[in-house]
């Protein structure tokens, strides 16, 4: 049995998956909400929104991600960071999985990825759970109707929550898998409800494609200003860092908050919704994206909720801190109906140092920029990742390793280049700890961060007094209005100067160690920028 519209010629029996009780093709949001009630997947909050709750898995298992070893990959897969699987662990892991999924229902929705029409990919996603369709129908972006006629997918994500991998069978490392064929075009999950694997397994796929078109993809939020899209800003981040929460901005025009490409043309986002963290969110920090909580059709994931009045409970981190809700672009009332920006004029590469050494804000050379761009330190918030509880320091390149199929300096060059050529300004924004490290110091106020970053867009942080950070070499600014000045200098936020001076050269050696790596392939100012 089939429902919905579909490409007759396209149907899942012509992709070889047949057997199944039902296949659902694109429905709309109600239809789906309708369905993931009846299957009781779920329960319907307040406004309309689905809230949900994914068992055990409540963040991304990165280790249970591979990619699949054939000859067409083999030279440009970044294998340290990217676990291999044989094609014949994968081919059995395939038949095993549509054999699991005979006689079952699943749930179709055609979508694309990407919104410049030139760099797009057409993705048809199959899951088992009706939430899924519902979370992905928000994550990607829509075709639309008319073109659901003719579509065919460039790839196909079948994802099977209930399907439990053999890791001796199936060439993979538990019961959980997420595995991408670049050569079938296939990308297979099993093993986990984690809703996020869908939409990073499509990152992972624009990530590996883009470059070899000289489109440089990025792990960033993206804005412009207000009827000026040549003033585009993208914010650089791993999750938790304040991508979502910086550039949902009132005073200027949201272009997405995750994932972004920037081509010769400008600056795209490549999805059609938000993934919003949750925990602590408020009204009055951010309106916006609180006000998305109840609204129709918003997945509201793992949080806690008052079960006679549906309230939800945004300070209640008992099912993990990595709670979140998922929602349509146009949710936000500034957000760009096209997803379009220009050349990036400002480039924000957000940390969260849990040091409490790095400033608030700093201004990068283009040299200290890939620098830090290659480093791409953080630190790991707290369900983000199964297995982390508190924020943990780590270095991951590119501000997003784990959906980096290429090589490091393949994104490190092409941002080189782009920053060259148009002449963007770098700043590094510290969004973690000050006074002190995680434990005993507290964390920047949003209040300072979004002042610093105003005046940075805005020009007027580029006419003030900056001194040179003795640690790392960039430049800090001494004093700006909105903003306290013991602030800007995180040596005078400590209450004992010398455990901020041993914590700062413990970072600095940090780095150092990490980027060692790098050494062979980086220019000579690059180089120098490491040295400080």
């Amino acid at each position: 049995m089939t429902i919905g519209r579909v490409n007759p010629k396209m149907r899942l029996e012509d992709q070889g998956i047949s057997g199944l009780a039902a296949v659902h093709y694109n429905l709309l949001e109600p239809a789906l909400i309708e369905a993931a009630l009846k299957r009781d997947e779920g329960r319907l909050g307040r406004g309309g929104a689905f809230i949900v709750t994914t068992g055990k898995f409540t963040g991304r298992s990165p280790k249970d991600k591979h990619v699949v070893r054939t000859p067409s990959v083999e030279d440009s897969i970044w294998w340290e960071n990217n676990a291999a699987m044989s094609p014949e662990g994968f081919d059995a892991l395939y038949d095993d999985m549509l054999a699991h999924m005979a006689g079952r229902e699943y749930f179709v929705q055609d979508l694309v990825g990407g919104a410049d029409p030139a760099h797009q990919i057409d993705v048809r996603v199959v899951t088992e759970l009706a939430w899924h369709g519902l979370f992905i129908r928000h994550m990607l972006r829509r075709p639309d109707r008319d073109d659901l006629d003719s579509f065919v997918p460039d790839f196909t994500i079948i994802n099977s929550p209930s399907f439990q991998a053999d890791p001796k069978k199936h060439d993979c490392r538990s019961e959980t898998v997420i595995a991408i064929n670049i050569e079938r075009k296939l990308i297979l999950i099993g093993g986990t409800e984690y809703a996020g694997e869908n939409k990073k397994s499509v990152f992972t796929l624009l990530n590996y494609i883009l470059p070899g078109k000289g489109v440089m993809p990025m792990h960033c939020s993206a804005n412009h200003a207000p009827g000026n899209p040549v003033d585009t800003a993208v914010f650089f981040g791993l999750s938790g860092t304040g991508k979502t929460t910086l550039s949902a901005d009132p005073s200027r025009v949201l272009i997405g908050d995750d994932e972004h490409g920037w081509s010769e043309r400008g600056t795209f986002n490549f999805e059609g919704g938000c993934y919003a963290k949750t925990i602590n969110l408020s009204p009055e920090a951010e309106p916006e994206i609180f006000a998305t909580t109840q609204k129709f059709g918003t997945v509201i994931e793992n949080m806690v909720y008052h079960e006679d009045t549906y309230e939800l409970d945004f300070d209640d981190d008992s099912l993990t801190a990595n709670m979140r809700c998922a929602y349509p672009l146009d949710y936000i009332s500034n957000a760009s109906p096209k997803a379009l920006g220009g050349h990036p004029k400002n480039i924000i590469m957000l940390t969260c140092d849990a040091f409490g050494v790095l400033p608030p804000i700093a201004r990068l050379t283009p040299a200290q920029a890939m620098y830090h761009f290659l480093s791409g330190f953080t630190s790991k918030v707290a369900g983000t990742e199964r297995g982390v509880t508190e924020p943990e320091p780590t270095f991951s390149t590119c501000f997003g390793a784990p959906f980096m199929p290429r090589r490091p300096e393949v994104y490190g060059n092409l941002l080189r280049d782009k920053i060259a050529r148009h002449g963007a300004t770098c700043w590094l924004v510290n969004t973690g700890w000050t006074g002190g490290a995680y434990g005993t110091g507290s964390r920047m106020p949003i209040k300072a961060t979004r002042a610093l970053l105003t005046a940075a867009l805005d020009g007027s942080l580029a006419e003030v007094t900056f001194r040179k950070d003795p640690n790392f070499g960039f430049e800090v600014p001494v004093s700006i209005d909105g903003v306290a000045d013991i602030l800007l200098d995180p040596r005078r936020t400590w209450h004992d100067a010398e455990a901020y001076d041993a914590q700062a050269a413990k970072l600095v050696s940090m780095f150092a160690e990490n980027f060692a790596q790098y050494t062979d392939f980086i220019d000579d100012d690059v180089r120098a920028a490491a040295i400080g």
